[in-house]
């Protein structure tokens, strides 16, 4: 693939040696070194998530945004002391959609509730050293009078609580690092930095 940098990337196998509900692929490169010429090989194992999309669900009546919490298996076993984790609605981009779609679907999935007017913040790597994913983060209009409750799809295993939290407050628990969601983080940083210049319906 092209590289804007101009750098050279040179793949010298690619294998796959697991593929389940996720996938591992096993690079053996080199790549062109800052101080000139190709570096030597390196192999690396890289987790192949697939990209996704998130949206901050935001009430601009109330000034209130709609949040989740679910189970993470991967805090779990990080050894997280709680691995159920505030976070925005998110969701991997299927084939034949766009991040949009995914967010519109997403929050009806994940919330019970619909979008109006999708602003697009910013797309970003989450650990470009080990993994594919890139994360297309959001803000969506949505009125939140009486959201809440449990969602998810059954038939995937999600156990999802919805809850409101003015928008304010929401921000304090990433200050307070009580939201470890890196993701959740970045976009609800991300929203409260450009809400100003931001338009909704």
């Amino acid at each position: 693939m092209p590289i804007e940098n101009g750098k050279q990337v040179e793949v010298i196998d690619k294998e796959t040696p697991f593929k389940g509900y996720f996938q591992i692929n096993r690079y053996t490169l080199r790549h062109e070194q800052f101080g000139g010429g190709m570096g030597p090989e390196i192999t690396r194992e890289i987790f192949e998530r697939g990209h996704a999309a998130s949206v901050v669900p935001y009430d601009p009546i109330r000034d209130q945004i709609v949040m989740i919490e679910q189970f993470r298996p991967g805090a779990y076993a990080a050894g997280s002391s709680n691995p159920w984790m505030i976070e925005v609605v998110a969701g991997i981009i299927e084939a034949g959609e766009t991040a949009e779609d995914v967010c519109r679907r997403e929050v009806v999935e994940e919330a019970g509730i619909e979008i109006r007017s999708l602003h697009h913040l910013a797309t970003h790597y989450m650990t470009p050293g080990g993994s594919t994913e890139s994360m297309a983060m959001h803000v969506g209009s949505c009125d939140s009078e009486g959201v809440g409750g449990i969602h998810g799809l059954a038939d995937e295993g999600e156990d999802i609580r919805v809850f409101v939290l003015p928008r304010k407050e929401a921000l304090d628990l990433v200050h307070r690092n009580e939201i470890q969601n890196a993701m959740t983080a970045l976009n609800l940083l991300l929203f409260e930095q450009m809400r100003p210049s931001l338009h909704f319906d």
